[in-house]
């Protein structure tokens, strides 16, 4: 396919972290405000954990996108403020499975909310239809780029 790539630097701009770096910028601060003392990328992992606990560190780097030193990194530090904890798996002694503390699955609901709420600041004054279109595009340049 062949199109129109007069503005492709600022589109791979755009793609590769303005709208990502932004979004979680947002997110951040609106956690912060709220008094939820998580970072956007903390925040990242716990949502994957509050659909279900007992995921391997390997699951979760897929899921977020992000390298195993990374993930390892950012579950140390949610051990470190008690959100969360790491149990050997019985089946594979070389993994580890992460669950959330009491006090990990308490945010759930606020960390949602906020979350909700800059995701509509987001796409406010966005009409349904272009978000429809924007989501289908992204889903076509993730699948020719997998």
């Amino acid at each position: 396919m062949t199109g129109n790539f007069e503005h492709a630097d600022e589109f791979f701009s755009f793609l590769t972290g303005k709208a990502t770096a932004a979004l979680a910028r947002r997110l951040q601060r609106n956690l912060k405000e709220e008094g939820i003392n998580v970072t956007s990328e903390q925040w990242s992992l716990l949502y994957y954990l509050w659909m279900e606990e007992g995921r391997t560190q390997q699951e979760l780097a897929c899921l977020t996108f992000r390298d195993k030193p990374s993930v390892s990194r950012l579950i140390n530090n949610l051990e470190k403020i008690k959100l969360v904890m790491r149990v050997n798996d019985k089946q594979d002694k070389r993994s580890n499975l992460i669950f959330l503390t009491k006090q990990g699955r308490q945010l759930r609901e606020a960390c949602m909310q906020q979350a909700t709420r800059t995701i509509g600041q987001a796409f406010d004054g966005l009409p349904y239809e272009d978000m429809v279109r924007a989501k289908n595009t992204l889903d076509v340049l993730y699948t020719n780029l997998k």
